[in-house]
């Protein structure tokens, strides 16, 4: 599983954000320490030019991270006049969901009132990305439970559930992204652990409203959940925990005299605590009348709401029968090629996905229990990142970034629901590395022939290379991402890596990535039975293990996943197809003047965008390169 930085920003906030008005950013439930007002922003002018649609443009990255604090602090952008938003948390209450819609609304109202006809290529793009994200964003805001990814990832109908919330997503940032150089820095991250019960109790309200409709999680997420939420708050309860601990070494590290450890352990103990116990006492609520139905069809406006997920995640307007067929379709022609290298290695018998069980058993492509496998796994992807720079970025992109990334292991907290890996690109400055989160509770998560193609899909050339080009975009469309390209994209990154000849001496490499791409296309059919055609969360595993051949452990949390994110799944074979059916256009429209390099360029240049945009930037390379000839 895969999740661009860009992708977890937006999962942070999971909305984002306000106009600097005076008083937007001011939390004023109990228990909030109650801060300055941030600074208010001029008014700006009627947009009748170039200049014009790039303040504007400007103004709406402005008002993303208003209430989006913590993407300004993981970009490395809440310095000067944004220097407010590196005291501040994400209000996740009604009230800020209601503030986050208004202020989409009425930017949305702007962006459709300009005329793009006299505007450059490359604004004219950003304002239509812009448009596109925030009219699919309005149809979520319309549900009346549920997050909003505004150009975002996580369109969830649960608030808080074993992959979504303040209990994973703000331990996890404070601790990876939030920087302490100074005493001011560890005042600021105290400050925003004040600020932490607040934000629980605004989901919790969140809770509640939806039970009040009807709305509950799956029983079996619902259990998964309060073991995660008691994970978390046992482990607050121990001298502060993680949250404690962060701030102590950060504080270690740069010398920093002050009992930052322990005044960070009485906020945790004394105040994020009892938060997390009363969401514990919410899901215990809901568990109570929770079945074991697993899609979201079954629950009030459930296939209104699939329709929009599926839209949301794969920006077409593509209906769930037809997604559906795409991917049986899609899974047989990729079993196709499977088939011989299975062959070859000596498995000969019985289905594709039973001979890909026989082959994950494989001693020859497993590794170590415990901490001696967790150092090997972390060491060979390193080695195998190395190829890739080395044999394929010179010769798939004319402009070539950094690549700056770290490996790093999930917490403990997180790893139980979390899928197998996510990563994505660092801070816009740099000084922040990108990250390839790896998911090491069990080696047997991974192999050797599985790892090579997971790398490529996280770091490179998937999500830390591309979020890499996406930085150097006007703000707005850096904090904008889309699923279907963002995954489209890492798909297409394994894809480049399989055609530019890494697996050609070493073909169980290149089954690894061919069942990479046939466990995407399974998603099609699984995440539409789920939610479209009543399966069980049951026959959704067995459909992987049986027909894919995939580890019994991974798939388990898959299937948890699609169950609190319906839709999101499709988004990466349909985002893969996309790239794919513009590429071969490309190749038939230029013929001998078609160059992978300036496809791909032309690909991760044009931004994270929906996939008629996407469009538009080929046709664009299309049309400047017959220009040039």
């Amino acid at each position: 599983m895969s999740f661009s930085r860009r992708q977890t920003l937006a999962g942070l906030a999971a909305t984002a954000a306000m106009p600097l008005l005076s008083g937007c950013a001011r939390q004023m439930r109990a228990g909030m320490p109650i801060l300055p007002d941030p600074p208010t922003a001029p008014p700006l002018p009627a947009v009748t030019s170039e200049a014009a649609a790039k303040a504007m443009l400007d103004s709406f990255g402005h008002n993303l991270l208003a209430l989006s604090p913590e993407s300004a602090t993981s970009l490395g952008l809440d310095i000067g006049q944004r220097a407010w938003m590196r005291t501040r948390l994400t209000d996740r209450s009604i009230a800020g969901q209601k503030k986050v819609a208004d202020v989409i609304a009425a930017d949305l109202a702007r962006a459709e009132a300009v005329d793009t006809a006299a505007l450059s290529f490359s604004t004219r793009t950003s304002v239509e990305t812009v448009k596109s994200a925030y009219r699919t964003a309005l149809q979520g805001f319309a549900f009346p439970y549920g997050d909003v990814a505004v150009g975002g990832y996580r369109n969830s109908p649960y608030v808080v559930i074993q992959n979504v919330g303040a209990y994973l997503d703000t331990p996890n940032f404070l601790d990876a992204d939030v920087p302490v150089d100074n005493a001011s820095d560890a005042e600021a991250y105290l400050t925003r652990l004040e600020q932490l019960p607040a934000v629980l109790d605004g989901e919790l309200e969140r809770l509640q409203a939806a039970r009040a409709l009807g709305l509950v999680p799956p029983s079996f997420l619902a259990d998964k959940t309060i073991a995660q939420l008691t994970i978390s708050a046992n482990n607050a309860a121990k001298g502060g925990g993680s949250m404690a601990s962060s701030l102590a070494q950060k504080t270690k590290a740069k010398a920093i005299p002050g009992d930052w450890e322990a005044r960070a352990a009485k906020i945790v103990t004394g105040s994020i605590v009892p938060a997390l116990q009363r969401q514990i006492a919410e899901l215990q609520a809901e568990r109570a009348l929770a079945t074991g139905l697993a899609g979201i069809s079954s629950r009030p406006r459930g296939e209104e709401y699939y329709r929009y997920a599926l839209k949301a995640s794969t920006t077409t307007d593509t209906p769930p029968d037809e997604i559906h067929r795409i991917g049986l379709q899609q899974v047989a022609e990729l079993q196709g090629r499977m088939d011989p290298i299975l062959k070859s290695l000596g498995y000969t018998q019985g289905s594709v996905g039973a001979r890909m069980q026989g082959l994950a058993k494989d001693p020859r492509f497993k590794f170590s229990d415990g901490d001696k496998g967790r150092a090997e796994i972390i060491a060979y992807i390193n080695q195998r990142l190395q190829i890739i720079r080395d044999k394929v970025i010179p010769r798939t992109f004319n402009t070539v970034v950094p690549g700056h990334l770290e490996v790093r292991r999930m917490s403990p907290e997180q790893e139980p629901g979390a899928p197998g890996a996510y990563g994505g690109a660092g801070s816009i400055d740099g000084k922040i590395p990108g990250k390839f989160w790896i998911n090491l509770r069990s080696t047997d998560l991974h192999s050797k022939y599985s790892l090579p193609d997971l790398a490529a899909h996280e770091a490179i050339p998937g999500h830390v290379w591309q979020g890499e080009y996406a930085n150097k975009l006007p703000l707005i469309r850096t904090l904008l991402a889309f699923n279907a390209y963002s995954e489209g994209w890492a798909l297409y990154a394994e894809q480049l890596v399989d055609e530019m000849g890494v697996y050609d001496d070493f073909p169980v490499g290149r089954l690894g990535y061919l069942q990479s791409i046939a466990f995407r296309a399974c998603r099609l059919v699984v995440d539409t039975g789920l939610h479209a055609k009543g399966w069980t969360r049951e026959q959704g595993v067995d459909y992987f293990v049986r027909v894919n051949g995939s580890n019994p452990l991974e798939v388990a949390s898959e299937l948890d996943r699609y169950c609190a994110w319906p839709g999101q799944a499709c988004g990466y074979k349909v985002g893969q197809n996309q790239i794919n059916r513009l590429r071969d256009k490309a190749i038939a429209d230029l013929g001998p003047r078609y160059d992978l390099r300036a496809f791909d360029d032309a690909v991760v240049l044009g931004g994270n965008v929906p996939l008629d945009v996407l469009a538009l930037n080929v046709e664009d390379y299309v049309a400047r390169t017959k220009a040039a000839a």
